[in-house]
């Protein structure tokens, strides 16, 4: 293995001379939870072996918000190419119906010109979306159950809702949270209008639709109590870069405090602070805390997928991930 590092990263250090490592597969995925290093994994991963990255984060094809995403900085997208940040407008509805067209139009083009396509994510339904393809046969919304189901909202809470799901299709209520109401009813309306929990429903689709080419999937992981420091670090640094501005500036653009991107980690909670619902102190508490819960449900998610090849980076940097990704991949 040390042989095989040194030789990846003699390629990456003089790939003016050198070709690219050709890897054997079309679509190169790397899950797990926030902050564990997926995107300077996959940016080393295209230094060594080529390819493009296709972001399947459901936050970070926002535009306008950069602070709270953890976008890709501009020396990052320098040092490789980026396919799906930046492409809708907050204050517009954006399903993960269109950003599987858009993935797989990107993929599509990276196939074709420069593959492989590496898909990196922890938003687990995205990146279902992007490698796999999800149902097309699901039912169209009921409007009428979606407003029973906002009503019980208004009056109980969200909790009450989620507690529905939670009893007919507890694998979707783990992976949700009870503020992501839309979710929470769309899978409830799933299970009501076709008898089958949305979760068999997803997991079906996965084997059924999925992308025609040839795939691999790894998942990065990290002890726990490293991971929750990463994730207090990210939080300040982010209160540090802005974003209480960047928040600001997007309620003041126009951007509802209701609407789906403003429902993502940090900018609710900073929008309830702007509101003089929270004290900062209060706010970045509930980041925080927040964040690791969903960093538990996104384990939860990636665990019952048992494509996934997973790395234990504790002590590896970026390019030592890379190196182990791309070893398997070749070996």
């Amino acid at each position: 293995m040390a042989v095989l590092c040194y030789t990846l990263w003699a390629v990456r250090l003089h790939n003016d001379m050198a070709s690219h490592i050709k890897l054997p597969v079309d679509i190169l995925a790397i899950v797990g939870p926030t902050a564990v290093g997926k995107t300077m994994a996959s940016i080393c991963v295209a230094e060594v072996a080529g390819g493009e990255i296709v972001s399947a984060d459901s936050m970070a094809i926002y535009r306008g918000m950069d602070v709270g995403t953890a976008k890709p900085n501009a020396e990052e997208r320098a040092r490789a190419i980026f396919h799906l940040v930046d492409v809708a407008d907050p204050r517009q509805a954006f399903s993960v119906g269109e950003f599987q067209r858009l993935a797989h139009r990107a993929i599509e083009k990276i196939s074709k010109s420069n593959p492989p396509a590496i898909v990196v994510g922890g938003s687990g339904l995205y990146v279902r979306a992007a490698i796999d393809g999800l149902d097309d046969s699901l039912p169209v919304g009921d409007e009428s159950f979606r407003a029973e189901m906002g009503a019980l909202a208004e009056t109980n809470g969200r909790e009450a809702v989620h507690s529905l799901l939670a009893s007919v299709d507890p694998v979707s209520a783990a992976r949700i949270h009870p503020s992501n109401l839309k979710r929470v009813v769309r899978a409830l309306e799933i299970a009501r209008l076709t008898g089958v929990p949305a979760s068999e429903h997803f997991g079906q689709s996965t084997r059924q639709s999925g992308w025609p080419g040839r795939k691999r999937m790894f998942g990065l992981r990290i002890n726990r109590d490293d991971l929750y420091a990463r994730i207090d670090v990210r939080v300040d640094l982010m209160m540090e870069r802005g974003l209480v501005e960047e928040t600001r500036l997007l309620l003041d653009s126009g951007v509802d405090a209701g609407c789906t991107a403003l429902q993502g980690l940090g900018y609710k909670q900073i929008a309830g602070y702007l509101r003089g619902e929270l004290t900062l102190e209060e706010a970045v508490y509930l980041i925080k805390r927040d964040t690791r819960r969903f960093a538990r449900r996104q384990f939860t998610w990636f665990n019952a997928d048992d494509r996934i090849e997973w790395i234990d980076a504790d002590g590896l940097d970026a390019q030592e991930v890379a190196s182990e990704i791309v070893s398997r991949v070749v070996e």
